[in-house]
């Protein structure tokens, strides 16, 4: 059996502050030859190199193929935020697999995050990683959510390290008057995803993983019952294959494609703003994302710029000035930054799912896969190639858990299913004006 890709391919990263600040080139060569390999992974994103570098480390060879370069989609673009859960409430997953593993999700979950901190450690990965990271209340109705939420998660999953600020709590934090008080967590943060991600693919490579550049999978052939990936120029025979592509996997694999939609999200990066005045307005240097469905979010990078990400793109297609629209909502919280200009603008998208929980498993036939970390890749990407990499050397206990979780395909096929999406979320959108 055989499937096609449409995803574009051969282009560099993004025009961001991330490329613009990387610290670590790193160019790898096209496939132009016929390989054989134990394990073929599609996408050289935060998924794939994980579980490329799990497995190399249980001696397995591992061939990773990207259609443009490493860290070209979400993991080289995001707003950095490492935060413990999933996209969605732990309430949608105990209603799916009730309270026993929901709480093993939960486990997980800080699981990645902490396997984030070991990498980092292990592999000397100079990304900045900070810690602190709050959910910022705009309305009275959003505090009353993050006390019930912290009230849950310390009695129902024991997770202790929350503090509620009140208003007056959160002014000693943050200058800004948009926030009637948050929910902060020690143990979530932040770092440089891109420079995170370009060391973890260089651990990758000192483990002996092989990774090939502009090099896209146009046809994935199983009818040998091994894994013939096809790229223009080469091809790779593998045992197992594992699909990292999520957003930007096109229709590769359509028993996929149909339980994701891809959503565009965007960044802004100020000027620098020098230590004194950021420490002003961010005293503990934390991460920030508000309450709103269409939420805002925020942090600062090592030289002192404001980036600032929001406006969420159900179609995909970014704002005519990019620029213009990010200014206009930093400035909602940070009035004080109305004459400072922006340097960067940029976007990407991400993949969610209907219920936004996360869809890892496998086709069969040792094919596997993660995808749909809708808003929370940074932790859960570490964690599902971990998974991935244990199930294929022979431990799929914990990657079968996710089976719990059914994802419904998108409504309305490939030509309504967008429509169908701004529907949806039409009114979750209106609710942020309440």
């Amino acid at each position: 059996m055989a499937f096609h890709s449409g995803q574009a391919s051969g282009q560099g990263h993004t025009h961001s502050w991330y490329a613009a600040s990387s610290n670590l080139k790193l160019s790898r060569p096209r496939l132009e030859q016929h390989l054989v390999a134990d394990v073929c992974i599609v996408g050289a994103g935060i998924t794939g190199l994980s579980a490329a570098l799990e497995l190399a480390q249980q001696g397995l060879q591992v061939a990773v193929l990207e259609a443009n370069c490493i860290a070209w989609g979400a993991s080289g673009r995001s707003g950095g935020q490492m935060i413990f859960g999933y996209g969605c409430d732990m309430s949608v997953l105990e209603k799916a697999a009730g309270k026993n593993i929901a709480k093993a999700f939960w486990d997980m979950s800080l699981e990645g995050m902490a396997l984030i901190r070991q990498r980092i450690d292990q592999h000397q990965i100079d990304c900045n990683l900070q810690d602190g990271h709050l959910h910022a209340a705009i309305k009275p109705r959003h505090m009353q959510e993050l006390q019930a939420w912290q009230q849950s998660l310390q009695e129902d999953y024991g997770y202790q390290s929350l503090q509620l600020w009140q208003q007056q709590d959160l002014h000693e934090h943050i200058a800004s008057k948009r926030y009637l008080g948050g929910l902060y967590d020690s143990n979530s943060g932040h770092l440089h995803p891109l420079n995170y991600t370009l060391g973890l693919a260089q651990a990758a490579l000192n483990a002996g993983v092989k990774i090939f550049e502009q090099s896209p999978v146009i046809k994935v052939d199983t009818s040998t019952g091994q894994h013939l990936c096809h790229t223009p120029k080469g091809r790779i025979k593998a045992n197992y294959l594992v699909y990292a592509g999520n957003a930007y996997l096109g229709d590769l694999e359509p028993r996929l494609r149909s339980r994701i939609m891809p959503v565009g999200t965007y960044i802004g990066a100020t000027s620098p703003l020098g230590k004194e005045q950021a420490k002003k307005l961010i005293r503990n240097n934390m991460a920030v994302a508000d309450m709103n469905y269409a939420l805002d979010y925020f942090r600062f990078s090592d030289d002192y710029r404001l980036l600032f990400g929001g406006r969420v793109s159900y179609t995909t297609i970014a704002p005519a000035n990019l620029k213009k629209t990010m200014y206009k909502r930093m400035t909602q919280v940070f009035p004080q930054l109305k004459d400072i200009t922006l340097d960067f603008a940029w976007g990407g998208n991400i993949a969610i799912t209907m219920n936004r929980g996360p869809h890892f498993g496998h086709l069969g036939n040792d094919i596997y896969f993660a995808q749909g970390f809708s808003g929370h890749g940074i932790a859960t990407t570490n964690l599902a190639g971990k998974l991935m990499a244990e199930a294929i050397t022979g431990q799929a206990g914990r990657l079968d858990l996710f089976n719990q979780l059914k994802h419904m395909p998108f409504p309305g096929g490939t030509l309504w299913r967008t429509p169908a999406l701004l529907l949806a979320t039409a009114w979750y959108r209106l609710r942020d004006y309440w």
